[in-house]
């Protein structure tokens, strides 16, 4: 089973859709819904002088391992997580509509 743990729908499309295009339906294969709470990246402030030092890594709201389960994160959530989880996807392959939004992506993957 696959969560997605961002604060937005997974769209999915088919590898061959192009990017550019505002016709959605035709290549779309599946749409992933967020779950309540999202996985973030919390940070603690340290303080500083001219810039603030920040310590990154430490997330929020991800579930334990589970046996079966798999998690759609953010990139940054993945990455800081890459020795501790095999359990972590995320987007891969961006979609863009003709605007240059992002609207999907073609795949997951799981940051190594």
């Amino acid at each position: 089973m696959i969560l997605n743990l961002t604060p937005h729908p997974i769209r999915l499309y088919a590898g061959e859709r192009e990017d550019g295009s505002d016709d959605l339906e035709p290549h779309l294969r599946e749409v992933i819904p967020p779950e309540e709470t999202p996985a973030r990246l919390a940070t603690i402030e340290l303080g500083g002088g001219t810039f603030q030092l920040v310590e990154f890594g430490h997330a929020q709201n991800l579930p334990p391992k589970r046996d079966g389960y798999q998690y759609i994160v953010s990139l940054v959530v993945a990455l800081a997580l890459v020795d501790r989880r095999s359990d972590l996807l995320v987007p891969y392959r961006e979609v863009r509509n003709a605007s240059g939004t992002v609207i999907g992506c073609r795949t997951l993957a799981q940051p190594v």
